[in-house]
């Protein structure tokens, strides 16, 4: 399982990066998990603009789901025909959610280019791919999921403020990634992020392979959360930048 951080920023896009959006491929067949705005173009360094199978959203907040709407153009004005449709999965309401950017109405909306899907608790399969999804702390209805190929585990936690949820998926990961939008004692707000130790507390309460810290907006000390979660993590840790990638 390979794992390429296409876009790490979050809330609104940094200089240097894309938000939210993490590129997972085995056997050939190519997941985007969530596709937050600025990652569609930043996703064509990596692959081809036609080359996705699947889309999955952890949630519909426009960092980590708008440029489908981007992608909905790309695929349904193409000179040569819109290819074949793809599974998009994403809580109640995506595809009428994005149609609205547009102001189209959701029938016939993206429906055309996207077959969507609606995400709920619970196991399901994509291309090669195992996954596990539960609902975590956050706003709006929000997914944590659990990926899971040839023995090997990814847990993308997603936007989640501290949750049962996020610890039960994590148990035995070889890699976390987790959210680290806030700083240790600065932010307060119960239910919407994590700061770095606390990601670094999940980690170790899972006694996950490695810990990597993403979605840290631009304004918040990267490198202070990755001291914070270093004190309580003793295994490796690092902050996800675009490009980097992973193999499981």
């Amino acid at each position: 399982m390979k794992l390429t951080v296409v876009g790490c920023s979050g809330s609104f896009p940094s200089a240097d990066s894309a938000c939210s959006s993490y590129l997972l491929e085995a056997e050939g067949f190519r997941l985007v998990m969530d596709l937050g705005n600025g990652a569609l173009g930043a996703l064509q360094r990596h692959i081809g603009l036609y080359d996705v199978d699947a889309v999955c959203f952890s949630h519909l907040h426009a960092d980590h789901c708008v440029d489908l709407c981007a992608y909905w153009v790309a695929r349904n004005y193409r000179f040569e025909g819109c290819p074949a449709r793809i599974p998009v999965y994403g809580p109640e309401g995506t595809s009428a959610r994005l149609a609205r950017v547009y102001d189209m109405p959701d029938q016939p909306g993206m429906h055309e280019a996207f077959d969507f899907r609606r995400l709920r608790p619970g196991v399901f399969e994509v291309g090669p791919f195992r996954i596990t999804a539960d609902r975590v702390a956050h706003p709006v209805e929000a997914y944590a999921f659990r990926v899971e190929y040839g023995g090997r585990s990814l847990v993308y936690s997603g936007d989640t403020g501290p949750c049962d949820a996020l610890a039960k998926l994590s148990a035995g990961a070889d890699l976390l990634l987790a959210e680290a939008s806030f700083t240790h004692g600065r932010e307060e707000i119960p239910d919407l992020h994590l700061n770095g130790r606390q990601a670094g507390e999940y980690a170790a309460r899972g006694a996950v392979g490695r810990l990597v810290l993403t979605h840290i907006p631009p304004w918040t000390d990267r490198q202070r959360n990755l001291a914070d979660a270093s004190e309580v993590f003793a295994g490796p840790t690092g902050l996800a930048r675009p490009g980097d990638v992973y193999f499981l």
